[in-house]
């Protein structure tokens, strides 16, 4: 038996420590194999991805290239969360969000959402299709208002759902000091989506009287979803967010006009609500939650009151990644959204149901989002341990360099004469645009993969029937989502189909066994498919000698794509493509490398093509309406 040393040594302090020099040595060998040549920093660099705002992904993190002042849990600057023992009390506030204008409907599944794990109401309210406030009373009939606390997104009629709500916690004899409510004022949020602009004296009154009255109600909240639903970049969604705080603390503290009336400082912290979008990218949602509260302690830092800093956060899961095609799917990224958000420390989290971008949700889909909740909660125990991505070097550097990309937007904001100034001039519009366009060539291209709809679609799929949802405010910043580009090919599909009976075919020419062709053909059908297109692979093989028979058996409009091995294009491609076009095949296309059989083929499909402009122009040449 071995028997370990008794002065403290492990085994491990045997080895000697490797480098990070040893480690970039080993990275140069692997790349010389792959054919490319670099050394020292450049092999670490061709290992990295680049992120949106200028931020870097890199292959390996150490401990000298962490940020410093983390802090501790309820400290600032807050970075670790908000409070010293985190969720592990209770974990976060589950708030599900409800829709349409019957509140009897709306009555209904907010009560069977409290009976089932939701722990916070988030009501839409006002505009078109939306409840009407005077119907408030009913949608919360049975609901103990002391118990549950109630979010309110009222637009430009805030002010007036406000007050009904204060006016139901007096009418049920719930006292000030136990009603828990965000009154959901939003001025400047509205402005983005809408382009109305409110006065701020409305919602700095229903701040002066909650302050005074309301202990545990919230009347403004900082909601950045207008800027992520634009498109805007996580840097860019905090750095207006802090732009709205800001504006907001201006206005609640002002002593101009009537200075007895104006807020301290930390009274006026105290009445506001962040509201961020939360994604499938895990690692950039933990950051940007953790980089916001950082952010706004800062804040509150140079404002004077730096302990009343810790920023209260509400996560929602991102609409702008829900998909209409496959929403399935959506329930695996509202998964990671929701844990993302939980270990980045939001303190409630709303989990947008799966079939959101089809219309309301229907009882399935409820239950599904208040139980992703429950089931991290409860079964993961994901709240039990204060900020589980603290430590990480590669989570701290990200929240750093995240921050500070963030700042410097909100810099420039500040510069142009503060977020009403930047939005009534076209700044942020402008900015946003440009972010989302640069984003829409990598959708474009695939390499920001879409899983149901840019890869692995199925073109089979049922439809889900949901009655509409209320039009949400237009008029102001755009509405964009991840799919809309390949939305609009699969429509055309769609149309194609209920006129003709038929999909838009196109034809799979694999050349050799299928050792030589099944990784091209594979990517060929998922390409084609994300347009509507429809891939006929059948036989599973051809050559020259039956191309032809084969192509007219098909029953393509015009298209077929050649699929094997380079060695087997060189061989056989001129010849099978010959013959595809005697059979009626005006365009051949070859997956591979542009460049390979050139003189035999007429287009090529490969990894990074636009495959939005491939599809749209095949649909074109098919004849398949736009």
């Amino acid at each position: 038996m071995t028997v370990l040393p008794d002065d403290g040594l492990s085994l491990a302090a045997e080895f000697p420590d490797a480098t990070h020099e040893q480690w970039q040595r080993l990275v140069e060998g692997v790349l010389r194999k792959s054919g490319k040549d670099a050394s020292g920093d450049a092999a670490e660099d061709a290992l990295s991805t680049k992120l949106e705002d200028g931020l870097t992904t890199r292959p390996l993190y150490t401990a000298p290239e962490t940020a410093d002042e983390t802090g501790f849990p309820g400290f600032a600057p807050f970075v670790r969360g908000g409070s010293p023992v985190g969720g592990s009390a209770g974990g976060w506030d589950v708030r599900q969000r409800y829709l349409g204008s019957d509140p009897a409907r709306v009555n209904e599944a907010v009560l069977t959402d409290l009976e089932n794990g939701v722990t916070s109401i988030w009501l839409s309210l006002g505009g078109p299709g939306g409840l009407p406030v005077d119907a408030l009373p009913r949608a919360l009939d049975g609901v103990y208002l002391d118990l549950a606390p109630v979010s309110l997104d009222a637009g430009a009629e805030y002010a007036d759902a406000a007050r009904a709500l204060l006016r139901l916690y007096a009418e049920r004899g719930v006292a000030p000091a136990a009603a828990r409510a965000s009154l959901g004022a939003d001025p400047l949020g509205h402005e983005a989506r809408t382009g109305e602009v409110l006065d701020l004296a409305g919602a700095v009154g229903l701040a002066r009287e909650a302050a005074a009255h309301w202990p545990g109600v919230r009347a403004l909240a900082v909601d950045a979803l207008p800027y992520h639903e634009a498109g805007g970049s996580a840097a860019e969604e905090l750095g207006l967010s802090l732009a709205t705080g800001v504006a907001y603390l201006r206005a609640l503290t002002d002593t101009g006009a009537a200075p007895a009336d104006a807020l301290g400082v930390q009274a006026a912290l105290g009445q506001l609500e962040f509201r961020y979008a939360a994604t499938a990218d895990q690692f950039l949602t933990i950051a940007k939650f953790r980089a916001a509260r950082r952010l706004w302690a800062r804040i509150a830092e140079a404002c004077g009151a730096p302990d009343a800093g810790a920023q209260r956060q509400h996560a929602v899961t991102s609409p702008v990644m829900m998909t209409r095609r496959d929403p399935w799917v959506n329930m695996l990224r509202t998964t990671v959204a929701c844990m993302a958000a939980g270990v980045g420390g939001a303190d409630s989290v709303t989990v947008l149901p799966f079939d959101h971008e089809l219309g309301l949700p229907d009882a399935f889909a409820r239950r599904i989002s208040r139980n992703t909740s429950t089931i991290l909660l409860e079964e993961s125990h994901l709240a039990r341990v204060i900020d589980p991505a603290g430590g990480s070097y590669y989570v701290e550097q990200l929240t750093d360099e995240l921050a500070h990309a963030a700042w410097e937007f909100f810099q420039t904001i500040e510069k142009a004469g503060g977020l009403a100034a930047a939005l009534r001039s076209g700044l942020v519009a402008d900015r946003l645009a440009a972010t989302w366009a640069e984003r829409s060539k990598k959708l474009a291209k695939r390499r920001e993969p879409i899983t149901g709809v840019s890869e692995f679609p199925l073109l089979s799929e049922k439809p889900l029937d949901r009655e509409p949802a209320p039009a949400g405010p237009t008029g102001g910043l755009p509405r964009v989502r991840r799919d809309e580009a390949y939305e609009a090919l699969r429509a055309r599909s769609d149309a194609h189909l209920a006129a003709t009976g038929n999909r838009p075919r196109i034809f799979l020419a694999a050349l050799g066994p299928a050792a030589a062709h099944t990784a091209r053909a594979t990517f060929a059908a998922n390409l084609f498919q994300a347009g509507g297109v429809e891939p006929v692979h059948d036989p599973v093989s051809v050559d020259p000698a039956t191309a032809a028979e084969a192509y007219a058996a098909s029953g393509a409009d015009g298209m077929a794509v050649l699929c094997s091995s380079d060695a087997l294009y060189e061989e056989q491609a001129e010849a099978v493509a010959a013959a595809l076009r005697s059979a009626g095949a005006t365009t051949v296309f070859l997956a591979g490398k542009p460049g390979t059989s050139a003189d035999a083929v007429d287009e090529y499909v490969f990894a990074g093509c636009d495959a939005v402009a491939v599809l749209s122009s095949v649909l074109d040449r098919m004849g398949v309406s736009s």
